[in-house]
C-alpha cells in the first residue's frame, strides 16, 4: 500500500481559504432590485508631505435576499460580473444601522392600530 504524504504547507492551509478579494464598507443605496452600493473609505499618507488622505470608492454589490440596509456595516467578495458595474456579492452584514431598526419598528406600529 502506497502512503500519501501532506507537506506542513498544505497541513497548515484552511481548506475554505479563498484568493478572492474582499472588503468591509458602509450601504449607501439599496434602490435597485438585489443590488447594493456599498462605499468604501481608503487612507493613505502622501508620498512626500505625509499627510494622511482619505479617498472613497463606491462598489455595486449583489443582495440576494435585499437583506441589506443603508448605513448597515458589510462585507463584500469578489465575484464574476453579474452585470455592467456589479462585481461583487453581499458577504455577510458586520453591523447594523440604528436608523435601520427604528424605520423597521414603525410600520409594526402602524399595523398593529
Amino acid at each position: 500500500m502506497a502512503e500519501t504524504t501532506t507537506t506542513p504547507a498544505e497541513q497548515t492551509a484552511p481548506a475554505t481559504a479563498s484568493k478572492r478579494n474582499e472588503k468591509v464598507g458602509l450601504v449607501v443605496s439599496t434602490k435597485m432590485a438585489k443590488t447594493i452600493v456599498v462605499e468604501t473609505e481608503m487612507r493613505k499618507a502622501h508620498p512626500k508631505y505625509k499627510r494622511v488622505l482619505k479617498s472613497n470608492k463606491k462598489f455595486y454589490a449583489h443582495d440576494e435576499q435585499n437583506s441589506a440596509r443603508v448605513g448597515d456595516m458589510v462585507r463584500i467578495r469578489e465575484s464574476r460580473p453579474l452585470s455592467k458595474l456589479k462585481r461583487w456579492t453581499l458577504e455577510e452584514i458586520i453591523r447594523r444601522s440604528s436608523l435601520s431598526q427604528s424605520l423597521d419598528e414603525k410600520p409594526k406600529a402602524e399595523a398593529a392600530k
